[in-house]
């Protein structure tokens, strides 16, 4: 595994948000070990159920994300990339985009050939 495979996670996490199908974005999640600790929400997502159920909401802003720190370290069947991010979603006014600063962790875990997120992080940048 490479820093640049780890990086096109993102990318294809960042993609399944543009179908704005939550259950194409829960997928990406861990079946059993999926875990959510999302940026505007206080409630932590446990499984792909509750994971899907926050995509619901989230994606309506139609979300799009681009990294713009990335730290990426490789541990066998494990991988972890964390840094900051810029989120572009929807304003209230119609037409408008915001844009918010945060900061992110993805926790990756290689089983049977596919790589799946098994901790995702994000927080508003203070």
């Amino acid at each position: 595994m490479t820093k640049k495979k780890i990086l096109e996670l993102f990318d294809t996490w960042n993609q399944a948000l543009q179908t704005k199908n939550p259950s194409t974005v829960a997928k990406l999640y861990h079946p059993r070990l999926g875990i959510l600790i999302p940026t505007v929400s206080a409630k932590i997502r446990h499984n792909r159920t509750e994971i899907k159920d926050y995509f619901v909401n989230f994606l309506q802003n139609n979300p799009f994300g681009e990294i713009s720190e990335s730290n990426i370290r490789i541990y066998g069947d494990l991988a972890i990339n964390s840094g900051l991010y810029t989120f572009e979603l929807d304003g209230e006014e119609e037409q408008s985009r915001i844009k918010v600063d945060a900061r992110f962790t993805y926790v990756y875990k290689k089983e049977d050939k596919e790589w799946f997120i098994i901790e995702h992080h994000s927080s508003v940048l203070p």
